[in-house]
């Protein structure tokens, strides 16, 4: 399978007193709100890497839910939040939070299932930060 997808970006001014807007094609996002204060400190807008670690929480999620289909397994519940480390001008860590309820699973099979996602999701393999994670079968 292979597909495009596309999202935009726009930016007046500097880098510090500038402001932009982020688009998605899906519309999920229209003209969101990106600035230095929404990045740097706290702001209404979002900023790139909010948006890389809701990218690598939704595809790992994903990604974690067919590894475990593979297996036999349907999760009733999956919850992943995604840490996202800048530091010196780059990102040096992402932290992957997992919660889970899978019935009938081992801790055994959760935590090699939890890392075949980590290390395979297309976002994970498109990033070259550190990726750690912590999972919890719940």
């Amino acid at each position: 399978m292979k597909f495009t997808r596309k999202a935009s970006a726009n930016w007046k001014g500097t880098g510090k007193e500038g402001v932009g807007t982020v688009s998605t094609e899906s519309t999920t996002l229209h003209n969101a709100q990106v600035s230095f204060k929404t990045r740097f400190a706290d702001g209404v807008g979002t900023n790139p890497e909010e948006l890389i670690g809701a990218a690598h929480a939704s595809c790992f999620s994903m990604k974690l839910s067919f590894v475990l289909n593979e297996a036999g397994f349907t999760a009733e519940n999956i919850d992943t939040v995604a840490k996202v480390t800048f530091e010196d001008g780059a990102i040096t860590t992402i932290t992957l939070d997992l919660t889970a309820t899978i019935p009938g699973i081992s801790e055994e099979q959760f935590q090699a299932a939890a890392q075949n996602a980590k290390e395979n999701c297309p976002i994970s393999k498109s990033l070259k930060a550190e990726i750690l994670l912590n999972a919890a079968l719940v």
